[in-house]
């Protein structure tokens, strides 16, 4: 059996890869190994469950809560509401585990789940491991341990979770957004309710489309991942600016009141000036990848902020965070993490934050973002190669160097192995865009003859 865990919780066809038994079984296993890892500590376990609109992650969450309650953890089940209010609530509730029920900004086929340790923090690699172990034993003939009478589980639906979140996030606001006209694309995902009402609390005018969940429309030509209808949206309600949500709500995405983007990484270049400006970014450094944009770090050495790059992903970003003390970090995706009041993306805190910015400032969002001119980035996968050499052939390395003397310090390339397809991933950046493509189509050729 491969490994079940990916960067973000076990993903894949609802009811064909992720079933019942293997959400239930997954439960269990992580009650077990929490309990052996000593997180539960003598008392009784409590978890908090939640889960995206997705028709499957019903009975996913029936799944789940049967699992846990079976091995003795009591289960608040909050419903429908974003990764990131699982997130918090586990946290602010004192519980031992939480469970999200979400594949993110997948299509509405997938589904998945994603396991928090006691604080809201998702789990360590090790913790995974194990959990996929113990899980594997059982479903190959190891007996669980299962408690009988008063020691199973009770199961309580928590419908204050939603006002708690909401009450959390409108707190940590450093001002109202009174005046401002905001267009809200909640992608039919966990935020159709949480964000609206959030945004309104605040103060904002709000006006929404894609919240209207019907369980199979998720992501469905809308949200974070098509932008298109926002875009027109704004423009057309003559509105200030436009937030956009993945199905889960870990992601945010802009668009200004000229319809043009706004990324994550100019997102994070304009929280990191406003949270300097509060004296809230903690050694003068911000967190991104190194797929973010060379304008970005341009923009962040010319502020005298301090760019550290991880691996792509947000939890490596999270990792290096709270390794070093930084309060701030994210992707250009649209992960983008406050440590201060959020363990993981949480797309409606940051889109509070950058309208909050908007109305403190008076400036457009469009003049906030400019802080960075984003560099020209083009990206080719590169298929059916042998992407474990990427790193020592010596043809690869020569034809990378070559490409780095043309660009200079105008521009950069970027060569990785894909962690989920059997691909390399090439990506050029430079001041022209026709430089880019060119340099990036000669490179990948490269891979195809080097690698292939």
């Amino acid at each position: 059996m491969g490994r079940l865990f990916g960067t973000d919780g076990v993903r894949g066809v609802a009811n064909a890869d992720l079933t019942a038994e293997l959400a239930l079984g997954l439960s269990v296993a992580a009650a077990h190994v929490l309990a052996e890892a000593g997180t539960f500590e003598g008392h009784r376990p409590t978890a908090v469950v939640g889960r995206d609109p997705r028709a499957s992650g019903e009975f996913l969450e029936a799944a789940v809560v049967a699992g846990l309650a079976s091995a003795g953890v009591d289960v608040l089940r909050v419903g429908v509401l974003p990764t990131p209010a699982v997130a918090y609530l586990t946290g602010a509730l004192g519980a031992d585990l939480g469970v999200m029920l979400s594949a993110s900004h997948n299509a509405m086929p997938d589904n998945g789940v994603k396991f928090f340790a006691r604080g809201g923090h998702k789990l360590a690699d090790e913790l995974e491991d194990r959990i996929e172990t113990v899980y594997e034993q059982h479903r190959t003939g190891e007996p669980w341990a299962r408690p009988t009478g008063g020691g199973v589980g009770r199961v309580t639906d928590y419908a204050e979770g939603f006002d708690r979140y909401v009450a959390h996030l409108i707190a940590v606001l450093p001002n109202r957004l009174d005046g401002l006209k905001v267009v809200l694309d909640e992608a039919h995902g966990a935020a159709s309710r949480v964000s609206p009402e959030a945004f309104a609390r605040a103060g904002a005018e709000v006006i929404t489309i894609g919240a209207d969940p019907d369980g199979l429309n998720i992501n469905d030509g809308c949200g974070s991942t098509h932008l298109d209808l926002l875009k027109a949206a704004v423009v057309e309600h003559g509105a200030d600016l436009g937030i956009a949500h993945d199905g889960d709500a870990d992601r945010c995405l802009a668009v200004d009141a000229t319809g043009a983007e706004v990324d994550g990484d100019q997102i994070l270049a304009v929280l990191a000036l406003a949270m300097r400006e509060a004296g809230q970014l903690r050694k003068d450094t911000v967190v991104g990848t190194v797929m973010s944009n060379l304008g970005f770090k341009i923009a962040m050495e010319r502020e005298g902020i301090q760019l550290v790059q991880t691996a792509v992903g947000d939890r490596y970003v999270l990792e290096s965070m709270k390794a070093e003390g930084y309060a701030l970090g994210g992707e250009q995706s649209g992960h983008v993490i406050v440590l201060d009041h959020a363990t993981t993306g949480d797309g409606t805190l940051t889109g509070l934050m950058l309208a909050a910015r908007v109305a403190a400032t008076g400036r457009t969002l469009a003049e906030l973002a400019g802080v960075m001119q984003r560099l020209p980035q083009l990206l080719i996968n590169v298929p059916d190669v042998d992407k474990s050499r990427v790193g020592t052939s010596p043809e690869l390395a020569a034809a990378v160097a070559e490409a780095e003397r043309e660009l200079g310090f105008t521009g950069r390339v970027l060569l990785r192995q894909s962690g989920t397809e059997p691909l390399v991933r090439v990506m050029v950046e430079a001041a022209d865009i026709d430089q880019a493509r060119a340099v990036a189509e000669r490179l990948a050729d490269v891979v195809k003859s080097a690698l292939g």
